[in-house]
């Protein structure tokens, strides 16, 4: 082979190099999005799945809270649950529009502070409570 033709064959050679290195980092990177991603869905999903049945388990052993929109306590107690948090039997204590008013059905069941948490056979208590407290106190576990 001539020095010429190997000079060309050479410079052919570095031109195509890099096109194959970024057409390699650019799948590389694609693919650790993907898997990063994935792990992430899953983990999330299988951690509101298990929260999930919790809260439900709650509302099943007649647990309730009664809360108000604009109550920064009852906004901390809903965070502990989380997506799940809509398995739980909640009582909306505000009334839009009037931060004063109050529900006739949290009237009714006579809720003075936020967030309340009612228990079967009548029994409540006031304020935050724990996700451990609330799965003790009903015999729900916790995942």
């Amino acid at each position: 082979m001539s020095q010429e033709r190997r000079k060309r064959q050479q410079k052919r050679e570095r031109k195509e190099q890099p096109r194959k290195g970024l057409a390699r980092n650019i799948v590389i990177a694609v693919l650790t999005v993907a898997a990063f991603g994935a792990a992430y869905y899953f983990g999330i999903r299988k951690r509101h799945s298990r929260m999930d049945n919790f809260a439900q388990c709650l509302s099943d052993k007649g647990a309730k809270m009664y809360g108000a929109f604009w109550c920064p306590h009852c906004e901390e107690q809903k965070a502990d649950f989380g997506s799940s948090f809509d398995h739980v039997n909640y009582v909306e204590c505000g009334v839009k529009g009037n931060t004063r008013a109050q529900s006739p059905e949290c009237k009714q069941a006579g809720i003075k502070h936020y967030p309340t948490w009612e228990f079967a056979g009548g029994s409540r208590e006031e304020g935050n409570k724990t996700l451990q407290y609330l799965g003790e106190k009903t015999g729900c576990s916790l995942p």
